[in-house]
């Protein structure tokens, strides 16, 4: 099966070794992954900001570097929901329309590639340790995205998984939202994590990394013995 492969900003500039161990585990599982490295933001930040006709000229880059009618796979829940659910505001009545529709309807999750397509939920991975699972806003919300990542981990030999009670509370970071807030974003990434340390989680695991980026922030602030993991590292772990 052929992927292209969607680096969002984050992984691309401070975790690309996510990005790295998203192409090992679906290789592993048959994919031929293929990567444009032309490509660049889909235009979530501007969009998000209220700069429409820069969004617009973003994803009209983006359109084209995936005009390719395959499957387009990313590590993050944010910038899948909001290609899936806000490109055709930008582009309807326009002569992107019909590509547009084609690239939304081909944008997966990397989990929910996984499993929804793939028809996978064990990829042979060990990790020791217990850990807890949190639902980013964009997986959860834009993509309805719930059940799958913890069937994943389910299967992670060693794993022992925990659910905290605040899983879908939003970590605070929201993009802009925890520069225009930072009080309000801290508060919340406190009550996650208060959260996350009544369950003895030695692991904090999500699917996208800015929220990870947030989360250890604080952890890292506050001296937590707590460590944030990206899906796609736990998933290539043990092999």
């Amino acid at each position: 099966m052929n992927v292209q492969l969607f680096i969002p900003c984050f992984v691309d500039q401070l975790y690309p070794q996510t990005g790295m161990n998203m192409v090992k585990v679906l290789e592993k599982l048959g994919c031929n992954v293929s990567y444009n490295s032309k490509q660049t933001c889909c235009g979530q930040p501007a969009f998000n900001a209220g700069y429409r006709e820069e969004a617009r000229s973003v994803a009209h880059k983006f359109l084209n570097d995936f005009k390719e009618n395959t499957y387009i796979v990313g590590p993050t829940g944010s910038c899948t929901g909001y290609i899936r659910n806000f490109y055709d505001k930008l582009f309807e009545n326009s002569s992107e329309h019909n590509l547009c529709n084609q690239v939304q309807g081909n944008v997966y999750e990397f989990t929910e590639f996984i499993t929804n397509i793939l028809k996978q939920d064990k990829v042979g991975a060990t990790l020791e340790g217990r850990a807890t699972y949190h639902d980013a806003c964009g997986a959860l919300r834009e993509c309805g995205i719930k059940a799958g990542p913890r069937r994943l981990l389910a299967n992670v030999a060693g794993l022992e998984l925990v659910e905290m009670a605040e899983c879908e509370t939003c970590c605070g970071f929201g993009g802009t939202f925890a520069v225009k807030y930072e009080p309000i974003s801290i508060g919340m990434a406190q009550t996650k994590m208060k959260s996350a340390m009544e369950t003895g989680a030695k692991y904090i695991i999500t699917t996208d990394v800015s929220c990870m980026m947030h989360m250890q922030g604080y952890i890292d602030n506050n001296n937590l013995p707590l460590t944030t993991m990206h899906i796609a590292d736990v998933l290539a772990s043990g092999w």
